[in-house]
């Protein structure tokens, strides 16, 4: 099952250097989830082919423009187009209002219903579930009320090895049963191990999305062996004081987060339009964190699935 995310907009506040401010897709199977929605988000979806009528969740980390302002022109998008499944959308406090207010004073009609749903970005709690991954929220510290998202993959199934089942002659509730971990007992009352019976473990994977924060390693334990992680370095180091005034962080800020939850990769993002050039971005990200990428619209970082080394 193939687990991506694409970048459509990596820059900050306003769109700079073909750079469109913050937006982003991530694909769980054939699932897709939009996270935050910055000006021109329809644009790249289009030019990158990205199936938005798939997405049904929308996770917004808080409420500058630059992370909403694609929003409203999504969501009336949707509707000419004759939508008519639910759109959930996760934010903190205050969109729901912002987005009335628009339909109300544009008069526009959507022939689908908003659900909305509060975030409290002052505690790290479960706050949405499919039948492929959990959504955990990422207290951050910004300006105003901001949240991270930690995507995890669900725990699949366990794939029992084809011979067993021609050996033990398994029926269909017993492979069932085998494949949630249960043993085996033959007819002569031998129990057969699980991990005798079943291939080693697909490992879940995860990614965790750091908007708009200054450094904070409260949230390491949270974000602890993401296989990605997104966390904005709007700056240089050299800028770090109107890092700190802005509540933002740089890339060492970034790099060192990054190291210390052990993350398996490390995307930048968010970039003060300052920065044409963004070489050094990568060099002073990647001497404190090696295994870093410069996220840039129209890219996809994929995970690929790997196995446990055995079952337990």
């Amino acid at each position: 099952m193939k687990f991506e995310l694409t970048i459509l907009g990596c820059n900050s506040a306003i769109p700079a250097y073909n750079r469109f401010p913050t937006s982003q897709v991530l694909r769980v199977g054939h699932r897709l989830y939009l996270i935050d929605c910055g000006e021109g988000a329809q644009i790249r979806m289009g030019e990158l082919a990205v199936r938005k009528n798939k997405i049904n969740q929308i996770f917004i980390s808080h409420l500058h423009g630059d992370h909403i302002f694609g929003l409203i022109g999504l969501l009336t998008s949707y509707s000419l187009g004759g939508r008519e499944k639910p759109m959930d959308i996760f934010s903190p406090k205050g969109l729901k209002e912002l987005i009335e207010v628009q339909i109300k004073y544009s008069e526009s009609h959507l022939s689908y219903p908003l659900r909305f749903h509060e975030v409290d970005t002052n505690i790290s709690k479960l706050i949405f579930e499919d039948g492929f991954i959990e959504v955990v929220s990422i207290p951050l510290i910004h300006r105003i009320p901001t949240t991270g998202y930690l995507f995890r993959e669900k725990k699949p199934l366990l794939n029992i090895r084809p011979k067993q089942i021609k050996k033990y002659k398994l029926t269909v509730e017993q492979i069932v049963e085998i494949k949630n971990g249960a043993d085996f007992i033959n007819p002569e009352g031998v129990t057969i191990p699980n991990r005798e019976l079943v291939l080693p473990p697909l490992l879940p994977r995860a990614y965790a999305y750091c908007s708009d924060t200054q450094y904070n390693e409260s949230i390491i334990p949270i974000i602890r062996h993401a296989d990605l992680l997104y966390h904005e370095t709007t700056f240089l180091q050299d800028k770090l004081e109107q890092a700190k005034m802005t509540m933002h962080s740089t890339t060492v800020d970034a790099a060192t987060i990054a190291k210390a939850a052990e993350v398996g990769q490390l995307i930048t993002g968010h970039y003060s339009s300052r920065y044409e050039d963004l070489t050094m971005f990568e060099k002073e990200t990647q001497a404190i964190f090696a295994n870093t990428v410069i996220g840039m619209d129209g890219e996809k970082y994929e995970v690929l699935q790997k196995r446990g080394s055995a079952h337990t």
